[in-house]
């Protein structure tokens, strides 16, 4: 089987509960079982399961632009109770849009060498689209599947997933 890791990005309760402080609403609860079924599937077969979540400070100068969420400590930036995460998922916690800025997911990635990244959460046009970017800067293969992300935003959603596919040459796997 090809090596492959899952990444699942910003599954916070401040981003998916209704009661969230920038809750995406309804699309974020809709790709919750699409989720943790590529969770599943990924740990029965031993492949490389990352959780990466919002972890900030209460002064981050991110608030200037979007209201106080998922500091660090907080119910607000803990994974959603229906995903986990498993124990043998690793966590990186972040502090900007990318998974990448100021990370250890590059070392775990050039140590796990996945031959692909499949790449879900919220929000598609934020921090998982500036995630697989910088994926692609990195040169690895990345699929996107359109059931396990969501948006804020219709719009930006359809937007994301377009310049994904067409700018970055992400799969992106339609239901």
């Amino acid at each position: 089987m090809e090596r492959q890791a899952l990444l699942v990005i910003d599954m916070l309760n401040d981003f998916v509960h209704p009661q969230g402080a920038l809750s995406c609403g309804p699309p974020a609860r809709r790709i919750i079982q699409p989720i943790r079924d590529l969770v599943d599937r990924f740990l029965e077969s031993d492949r490389v399961v990352i959780f990466v979540k919002d972890a900030h400070r209460p002064d981050d100068p991110e608030f200037q632009m979007f209201p106080p969420h998922a500091v660090r400590g907080t119910w607000g930036a803990e994974i959603i109770a229906e995903l986990g995460p498993p124990p043998q998922a690793l966590v990186v916690e972040k502090t900007r849009y990318s998974a990448f800025f100021n990370t250890r997911l590059d070392e775990i990635l050039r140590q796990a060498a996945p031959q692909e990244v499949w790449v879900t959460g919220v929000c598609t046009s934020i921090c998982v689209m500036d995630t697989v970017g910088d994926l692609r800067n990195r040169d690895y293969p990345v699929v996107v599947p359109a059931q396990a992300v969501a948006d804020f935003d219709p719009q930006f959603h359809q937007f994301a997933l377009q310049r994904m596919e067409r700018i970055y040459g992400a799969r992106i796997l339609q239901p």
